[in-house]
């Protein structure tokens, strides 16, 4: 239950901007800094990063949370914003990948890249989204409930939302793209522009509409599995990335995304009621979470990290660091009452 408005006005600057501030970090840090798509050489974009993928997290956070709403809202919400990136801001689903590894499009057909927005789409709503939100909620716990943003806020998120969206626009569809890549300029079809804004208002409606029906409970497997399987979903997730990217050109599309889908229906089928379960525990958001941001920092040391450079560096420095950091969230969790 969300606080009185009067209690969350007597406090301090500082500590009412926290958890919002918090979150709009950590969803670039874990989704793009941390793997490393964001590397020491373009860490100048991460303010960027954080108006568009943080200030996205905080608002998706606080109308589900203030709504009263569930996880399914979450994901429309986590979705639409995905969708949002792949299609209006940076458009990489839609014009020609910048990365082919053996110099082939892969899993592309009607101008959509669509083995690569399948996997964008479900990275983005897990690393941006879910993980960032359930880690801060956890590191603020006295306002895992309460609402994090004011008329005021809700006015400042969306205005750097806005400019981020159009910094990162044209930074990498009118920049990058023609002279770091030395590709041609990408418009995409108003037909598209419009399937996606059409796409987003309805996931929007569906997450705003969708009543808080409470999934059936399961009993959550012990916390360390959870960090296995979420360490297996990592792996495989950074996997169809690389088939994507045209690794394997002979590996037939539907072959990648059959099983891509199954996973994630196995994960949509299972998370909602484990966390759902009286023993649902703090244990097990933590070893969720350390076990899911362990790999995804290690298997993308294969993204073509060259071994003494200051990107390597910064990747490997920063993943120590906050490899150890995971650690001490599963101990602290740990050290909590079962209750």
């Amino acid at each position: 239950m969300a606080p009185p408005r009067d209690a969350i006005e007597k406090r301090g600057f500082l500590t009412r901007i926290a958890p919002a501030l918090t979150l709009a970090v950590l969803a670039p840090l874990i989704a793009e800094v941390l793997p490393g798509a964001t590397r020491f050489s373009s860490l100048f974009v991460f303010p960027v990063e954080m108006m568009v993928w943080g200030g996205g997290a905080v608002m998706i956070r606080e109308l589900v949370r203030t709504g009263n709403r569930g996880w399914a809202s979450m994901l429309c919400l986590a979705l639409a914003l995905a969708i949002a990136e792949e299609w209006l801001i940076q458009q990489t689903s839609l014009a020609s990948l910048v990365v082919q590894i053996k110099g082939v499009e892969y899993g592309r057909a009607f101008g959509i890249n669509y083995v690569y927005f399948l996997w964008a789409a479900v990275y983005e709503a897990v690393l941006v989204v879910f993980v960032p939100v359930m880690l801060t909620e956890m590191l603020f716990p006295a306002r895992r409930h309460a609402r994090w943003l004011n008329k005021a806020g809700w006015a400042v998120h969306l205005t750097l939302f806005a400019f981020g969206s159009f910094f990162a626009w044209f930074s990498w569809t009118q920049i990058a793209r023609t002279q770091v890549f030395h590709l041609p300029a990408y418009t995409p079809p108003l037909t598209y522009v419009l399937i996606a804004a059409a796409a987003i208002a309805a996931l929007i409606a569906a997450a705003l509409s969708l009543r808080p029906a409470a999934p059936k409970p399961l009993a959550p497997p012990a916390p360390i599995l959870l960090a296995l399987g979420g360490a297996v979903w990592a792996v495989l997730w950074f996997g169809l990335e690389v088939i994507a990217f045209g690794a394997m050109p002979a590996l037939p599309p539907a072959a990648a995304v059959g099983p891509a889908l199954l996973l994630c229906a196995a994960m949509v089928t299972t998370l909602p009621g484990w966390s759902a379960h009286p023993a649902w525990s703090d244990r097990h958001r933590a070893w969720l979470i350390a076990g899911t941001m362990i790999a995804t920092m290690a298997v993308f040391f294969y993204a073509g990290f060259e071994p003494g450079t200051p990107d390597f560096w910064f990747k490997a420095v920063t993943n120590a660091v906050a490899a150890i950091l995971f650690a001490l969230l599963v101990s602290r969790a740990a050290a909590q009452p079962r209750s």
